[in-house]
């Protein structure tokens, strides 16, 4: 699962255009949302839940409980990247 954290992390990165970040300063529990996090808005989990169905195949619905929670930080993420059977495209 480490390989899948490595690569949701350059994701985040990549798609929200977070030039003053590297991956490697994202820390798989850091909060996405919080500013004691990453600090990201409702678009950016727009942006990212867009790129996450693009690449791993899966269809993921904003209003459902579940899907929302595994936003919070990376492992979760990778948690439902990986619970749903999400396959790199």
């Amino acid at each position: 699962m480490e390989a899948l954290e490595t690569e949701l992390k350059a994701m985040i990165v990549d798609v929200l255009n977070l030039e003053d970040l590297s991956p490697e300063e994202i820390g798989v529990e850091d909060d996405l949302f919080s500013d004691d996090g990453l600090a990201l808005d409702s678009i950016d989990a727009l942006e990212l839940g867009v790129a996450i169905q693009k690449q791993y195949g899966l269809k993921l619905d904003n209003q459902d409980a579940e899907v929302k929670k595994h936003f919070q930080n990376v492992r979760s993420l990778a948690t439902l990247v990986k619970e749903r059977g999400g396959a790199a495209a």
